[in-house]
């Protein structure tokens, strides 16, 4: 997973950037203490923890790529940036306050040894914010009508809402709510789904150079023949269509709100 990263981070800040209102979310939920210690996990290039440190909050990065972390190091230097993956993060116990996830659950190795690290390094009573998309959601996405096989090595990789939830559980982790995610027209953040409703976006290569699943899972040629007739779909108004025949009130993406429930 590390490899993949180090190849898509080249240029993964020139379409991933933090969204404003996604910032806002993770903060509502994560509800931060300026006296507290946080942790990013996944935290890629760091724009979701460089926006959280900027507000006052105190954050470390953990990530399994260098390439990401030297970007997110050029970018904030008041913040400990650390190799490591959610399964090992080499922190000592009890020792953060609260750990937000945005988009990388579905790159953790094994589920349970995470949720049990994460848990380890956890003070009681810590919040864990994940954001993700669960496999319900994805098989929703208009997306599928043009790359169905890259949707569908996509799904694959994702847990479903109960496959973590009992994950947790065993951790002695526990979720309180769960809050969908529609993406909005404005999104800054361009991933997997940014173009919902602007399909436009998908012709863009360094948007889909960004994405992990056009990136590193796509065929060429199956992006290539979905390409084109996604540009004829649009060309002769089709697209309005197929979108139509996708819509759903599943949501797009998924807020997870966890407590850790024992010291």
């Amino acid at each position: 997973m590390s490899t993949k990263y180090n190849k898509i981070g080249i240029n993964y800040n020139q379409t991933r950037k933090a969204d404003s209102y996604l910032t806002e979310q993770l903060l509502k939920h994560l509800n931060p203490n300026k006296k507290g210690l946080y942790l990013d996990i996944g935290c890629g290039t760091g724009n979701y923890t460089s926006e959280l440190q900027n507000r006052g909050f105190k954050f470390i990065g953990i990530d399994p790529s260098i390439e990401m972390l030297q970007k997110a190091q050029a970018k904030n230097q008041n913040i400990e940036w650390k190799i490591g993956s959610a399964e090992k993060t080499d922190l000592p116990q009890q020792s953060i306050d609260g750990i937000m996830g945005t988009l990388t659950i579905h790159h953790w190795s094994n589920l349970a040894r995470a949720f049990s690290e994460l848990a380890y390094i956890l003070k009681p009573e810590g919040k864990i914010v994940l954001f993700t998309s669960t496999p319900k959601q994805m098989k929703g996405y208009w997306l599928n009508h043009y790359f169905p096989k890259m949707i569908e090595d996509s799904i694959v990789q994702m847990p479903s809402l109960k496959t973590i939830e009992e994950a947790m559980d065993n951790a002695r982790l526990k979720i309180t709510s769960t809050e969908n995610y529609n993406i909005k027209p404005d999104l800054k953040d361009q991933f997997l789904y940014c173009g919902k409703q602007n399909p436009e976006l998908y012709f863009d290569e360094s948007i889909r150079h960004g994405i992990s699943s056009f990136s590193a899972l796509a065929n060429l040629e199956e992006v290539e023949r979905g390409l084109n007739q996604l540009r004829l779909d649009i060309d002769s108004g089709e697209i309005n269509s197929v979108i139509k025949s996708y819509e759903n009130n599943l949501g797009d993406y998924l807020y997870i709100i966890a407590e850790k429930t024992e010291a």
